[in-house]
């Protein structure tokens, strides 16, 4: 199939720097979302299943996102187009940890990560009629020791509440992280190298 001179796509995610780094590399697209919590979609659920690891989760719920995708475009008899979706979360030591509950939940997520390293993992997913491509990113992050001052006005910013791990490395929180190896745009939540990759093999010239 012959790229199209102006890749469009669906982008099944209410995030706005995936909207931002699709921008960034020339993607035009149009958004799909879901609901938002408290009624989430049955179908695209983000609970972790009993045993799963990290990146099972991660890429189970980001094909979850396209399949659901794919779906909403018949229900709503939207044109054909190929859709992508992502989805990020942390591990530390082990554990999975997604976004914070409420502000006592991002105080308790940051404590954890004070001082200490621990892996970002986003999965991304681009889907058609006919076929799903998958693709995983898994970075490491390191945080320099934070005191419950560096804590609470970090949470009075309002950053924490709608990012896996209670922290954007695009924001004020890059001031806690004193080393990274792997993808920086794979720790805001899309990386684009993969992501790249997998457009091109949808016919996508990026």
């Amino acid at each position: 199939m012959p790229p199209f001179s102006h890749p469009r796509i669906y982008l099944a995610s209410r995030s706005p720097r995936r909207r931002e780094l699709l921008h960034q590399i020339g993607v035009e697209f149009d958004t799909l979302t879901f609901r938002a919590p408290p009624r989430d979609d049955a179908d695209v659920s983000e609970a972790v299943l009993p045993g799963e690891d990290a990146e099972t989760y991660v890429q189970r719920v980001a094909c979850a996102k396209a399949d659901g995708a794919l779906r909403r475009l018949g229900w709503r008899s939207l044109r054909p187009q190929p859709v992508l979706s992502a989805d990020t979360t942390l591990d530390l030591d082990g554990e999975i940890i997604g976004k914070p509950d409420d502000e006592t939940h991002a105080v308790a997520i940051l404590r954890q990560l004070s001082g200490r390293s621990h892996r970002v993992l986003t999965a991304v997913a681009v889907a058609d009629a006919s076929r799903m491509e998958h693709s995983l990113s898994v970075s490491t992050v390191h945080f320099r020791p934070l005191d419950d001052e560096d804590i609470r006005r970090y949470i009075a910013s309002g950053e924490p509440f709608d990012k896996a791990g209670a922290y954007g490395i695009q924001g004020r929180a890059a001031s806690f992280i004193r080393e990274i190896s792997g993808s920086y745009t794979g720790i805001m939540g899309l990386p684009l190298f993969e992501t790249s990759e997998l457009l091109r093999k949808f016919g996508l010239e990026v």
